[in-house]
């Protein structure tokens, strides 16, 4: 039960102006103190339809109000405020969370539309550093809230691997590079030898043309290029999938930038017959109205990387038949998918409105931007396993009788690396700093995690008392919790609508602490209001398991 929708109903039925139940639902605000009431309709917009004052449009709205869920309907300045049936709403929240369990916040807005998501998306032959765990997590995570919703993501791992760079670590290879050594340690050996190159080409700028040319060669389906490049990326892949079952992320697709080698003859083609292409300084290119001009082929006739995400978008259209096609990258990269969307536009796909850059800030070392290329970078599956490391030590420490350490350690270690990235706003940079990423208090997933190993004790303590229907739940002390769990499908709404998972971070972190000070003022198991607090601490465990999950991150029964 949503009492948002509830109130703008009431809303909608009390004024005499014809508005949308959805509008109103966008306009409704929970007050800033708990005391000015629960729920808020700003009157502002009315005015002008009215033609009197906000102030008296709210007192006239007030008046007319009447309806059991309410306790009282106030007018505040230009705002209606109420203040909601504690006992009425209370017994209908748990009852709806204890009955619906993990499908409680489930809605059917995407109608099982399919949706596309570009996440992750490492280079291979370099190390899965730091650098990309904001888009894998992030992307995974908008996968399952957009699956709650209703939607059918589909997560495709765009790997890098194609492009100019592979060239240069062919002429790297061939140059310094030993057979033996690549097969004993695949990836850092290869990395090796790319930072190797870029070190010699600052003297030897000669390199890049060499480097060039191998990569033409690659594209010419030269066979010694081609098969040093194949082993490069079956070496990577065996390596990433480490990292991936480590955070526990799937994909439907690994089809990188080579993949579509063959499906860009007939992307020139077809801007070709929409008279599309131009040549500038010898290259082909898209002229935009209002960006510069985006480049599809160099002068030597290799692609680009708006070539491939050309033929990626369509083919992706045709194989999928999407209904929207996110990509999280970085926002460095937003110029890029201006051009490439408009260029969609140009060539007359109606189904380029479907598309959105889902950008985010970097993570950040010492202030800087950490560059593969020099070879400072932070590995994140040494972070991952320094995490699970810490997480077993506490754990040893605190609980040492505790069966399944190995197991919940690692479910902890890693829930501490992703919420660290989750629960800041995307955009924002984050700082890197193992020491508070591995902090296993404040806001942070252990924190969660051992209020809802507290909640599961509970109610293996109280098993016999529990009834899963709640007739009048009066206990007024839990009200904080109870609304903060009657908000949980309206963030999950908005966290879809914002592309922005921190907002169901920052809800399970206010629902823990909500949730321990109640703890901590009230007996549970020994009260004669046993059976109603042991439902609150039922629908708190099913509302934080299912919070976690939506980030990608387990929720241990034990800690």
């Amino acid at each position: 039960m949503n009492f948002t929708e509830e109130f703008a109903e009431v809303i909608v039925t009390v004024i005499d102006k014809q508005i949308e139940k959805e509008q109103v639902i966008t306009m409704i605000e929970t007050p800033k103190y708990k005391e000015m009431g629960d729920l808020a309709f700003p009157c502002f917009s009315l005015a002008k339809h009215y033609r009197k004052p906000p102030k008296v449009i709210a007192q006239e709205i007030s008046k007319e109000i009447q309806t059991p869920l309410f306790e009282e309907v106030k007018a505040v300045g230009g705002y209606v405020n109420v203040y909601l049936n504690k006992t009425e709403v209370s017994s209908k929240i748990l009852t709806q969370i204890i009955t619906e369990k993990e499908y409680y916040g489930s809605t059917n807005i995407g109608q099982g539309g399919v949706v596309t998501i570009d996440l992750s998306s490492p280079n291979i032959a370099k190390p899965f550093s730091m650098g990309h765990l904001r888009s894998t997590v992030i992307g995974n995570s908008l996968g399952l809230v957009l699956e709650k919703c209703g939607y059918k993501p589909v997560r495709i791992n765009y790997l890098g691997d194609w492009g100019t760079q592979f060239g240069k670590l062919i002429v790297a290879y061939q140059k310094w590079g030993s057979e033996g050594q690549v097969r004993e340690n695949p990836i850092q050996e290869l990395f090796r030898l790319y930072v190797h190159f870029h070190k010699e080409a600052e003297n030897d700028p000669s390199l890049n043309d060499r480097g060039r040319e191998a990569f033409k060669k690659l594209e010419d389906g030269d066979e010694e290029t081609l098969k040093l490049w194949k082993w490069f990326r079956e070496e990577s892949l065996k390596e990433f999938m480490k990292i991936y079952n480590m955070l526990g992320i799937s994909f439907d697709s690994n089809h990188g930038e080579a993949f579509y080698n063959d499906k860009m003859d007939r992307v020139v083609q077809l801007l070709e017959e929409n008279n599309l292409l131009e040549e500038s300084d010898g290259a082909q290119v898209v002229n935009l109205e209002d960006s510069a001009p985006c480049l599809i082929k160099k002068r030597d006739g290799t692609t680009l990387y708006a070539t491939r995400d050309v033929a990626a978008a369509i083919y992706r259209q045709e194989t999928y038949h999407f209904v929207k096609s996110l990509y999280v990258v970085g926002h460095e990269q937003t110029l890029h998918f201006k051009q490439l969307f408009k260029v969609l536009e140009k060539m007359g796909y109606e189904w380029h409105a479907g598309l959105a850059h889902i950008p985010f800030g970097m993570i950040l070392k010492d202030g800087k931007k950490m560059s593969t290329r020099k070879g400072k970078t932070v590995l994140l599956e040494e972070v991952l396993k320094e995490a699970i490391e810490l997480a077993e030590k506490g754990i040893k420490e605190k609980n040492p009788d505790l069966a399944s350490k190995d197991e919940i350690a690692r479910q902890v270690g890693v829930g501490a690396v992703i919420f660290h990235d989750l629960k800041i706003f995307r955009m924002n940079n984050i700082e890197f700093s193992l020491e508070d990423m591995l902090r296993f208090e404040g806001e942070t997933a252990p924190y969660v995690q051992y209020t809802h190993a507290r909640a599961c004790s509970l109610l293996r303590r109280g098993n016999d008392k529990i009834h899963l229907s709640i007739d009048k739940f009066e206990d007024v002390e839990a009200w904080p919790v109870i609304s903060l769990l009657m908000n949980f499908p309206g963030v999950i709404q908005q966290a879809l609508k914002d592309y922005d998972p921190s907002k169901i971070a920052k809800f399970v972190i206010e629902l823990s602490r909500a949730f321990n000070k109640y703890y901590a003022t009230v007996k549970i198991l020994d009260s004669n209001k046993v059976q109603e607090r042991l439902a609150l601490v039922y629908a708190v465990k099913i509302v934080l398991n299912e919070g976690l999950r939506l980030l990608g991150i387990e929720s241990p029964e034990e800690m």
